[in-house]
């Protein structure tokens, strides 16, 4: 590719983040929105110092399918099977006054129906990263504030999962319902394949060459891209394929093993993902939807935790924890960029409706840190008597 050079690519936004993440230690920001800015600082739209983001954003992707493959190597099926029933009344229920009140501003800011209706999906969930990267590491473990955060995100992921379900069964706003229903069916179906696969197959492999560690990373990684790329040829998508892949190995012994062994892996292309996020960001049209974006940020930022908190102070929960879970999953999430991007590629949204909800999560995702650093213990709160590790 003419004027495009990978390895000197890899060297700006590797070297670019070890100093961005220096700087947010310092000023406790978060990792993902350094990669964001200097994403924005090096791209295209911004100094130009790479112009080309077509490969990367590939390599790119792969970072969401490993994401959601260690995503679903947490999920025990007893265990999830007893979070999801505490946490679901109250996932399903704020996910529907969230996008409710994001379609209604998509719709007042003079956006068509469909890219009012992706504006309001990608305004139902919270990041995971960030809601759990800012929870001591004992409250996440080893206490009920954890648990019921671990179950509130898993629900919001699995309507993630149904809400890219829909995009991809069509374009241009126009669902197709034998797409769709063909999708339904063959969700349980690939899981339980992969699952007996799993029991059938891998499991005897892992218990008979387990001493050889790098067969078993190998196994993994091959496992995760090969159920991402049969999702994707089935007509379901590659995220589902990675989390159907993630959650059939859940119940293996060497689970945490694998999860372990990926992180760096998957961090490796996270950071790819959120570098390409600021690159792909349009500086030149934010200024014609930066009062979308401050009012529908600033809607969020104000509304997720009243929401969750009169949600589970119903279920019995004390205001301190309901205050408490409200401000941490106050703000939009990774999936939002997800979903901006896909309903940006299947012809769902204009470049800026895209736009809108990329630049919406950003300022949340700064906004929600500091209200948090500031107010709750966290690995980086400000003062001394909040900072938990």
């Amino acid at each position: 590719m003419e004027g495009f050079s990978l390895s000197h690519s890899f060297f700006l936004i590797f070297t670019g983040a070890a100093i961005a993440t220096t700087v947010a230690l310092y000023t406790r920001q978060p990792f993902l929105v350094a990669y964001i800015v200097l994403g924005a600082a090096l791209g295209p739209y911004g100094f130009g110092f790479i112009k080309d983001i077509t490969l990367l954003s590939q390599g790119a992707d792969i970072g969401i399918i490993f994401l959601l493959f260690l995503l679903g190597l947490d999920l025990q099926p007893k265990a999830l099977l007893a979070t999801l029933k505490e946490s679901s009344i109250t996932a399903i229920v704020s996910s529907l006054v969230f996008a409710s009140v994001g379609y209604s501003i998509g719709k007042l800011a003079g956006f068509t129906l469909a890219e009012s209706f992706v504006i309001g999906a990608a305004t139902m969930f919270s990041s995971t990263i960030i809601g759990i990267k800012l929870l001591p590491t004992t409250v996440l473990h080893h206490k009920h504030t954890g648990e019921l955060m671990i179950g509130l995100l898993i629900m919001q992921d699995i309507i993630a999962i149904f809400v890219l379900m829909i995009l991809i069964s069509g374009t241009a706003g126009q669902i197709d319902v034998s797409k769709l229903a063909i999708a339904f069916i063959t969700l349980p179906l690939f899981g339980f394949c992969s699952i007996l696969f799993v029991t059938q197959v891998m499991s005897r492999l892992i218990a008979r060459y387990d001493q050889f560690h790098e067969y078993i990373f190998l196994l993994s990684i091959g496992w995760c891209l090969g159920m991402a790329q049969l999702a994707h040829t089935a007509g379901l998508s590659s995220e589902i394929g990675a989390l159907i892949a993630g959650v059939s190995l859940a119940a293996s012994p060497i689970s945490q093993y694998i999860a372990i062994s990926l992180k760096p892996l998957r961090d490796f292309f996270l950071v790819l993902f959120f570098f390409s996020v600021g690159a792909k960001f349009n500086l030149y049209l934010f200024p014609s939807i930066l009062v979308p974006t401050v009012i529908l940020a600033g809607v969020m930022l104000a509304i997720k935790p009243i929401v969750f908190r009169f949600l589970l102070a119903n279920q019995s929960e004390t205001n301190d924890l309901a205050w408490d879970i409200g401000f941490r999953l106050g703000q939009m999430s990774e999936f939002s960029l997800l979903i901006s991007y896909m309903a940006a590629q299947m012809g769902w949204i204009s470049e800026q409706a895209s736009l809108l909800i990329q630049a919406s999560a950003i300022l949340t995702f700064l906004a929600s840190t500091y209200i948090v650093i500031f107010n709750y213990p966290s690995p980086l709160a400000v003062s001394d008597s909040l900072r938990r590790d």
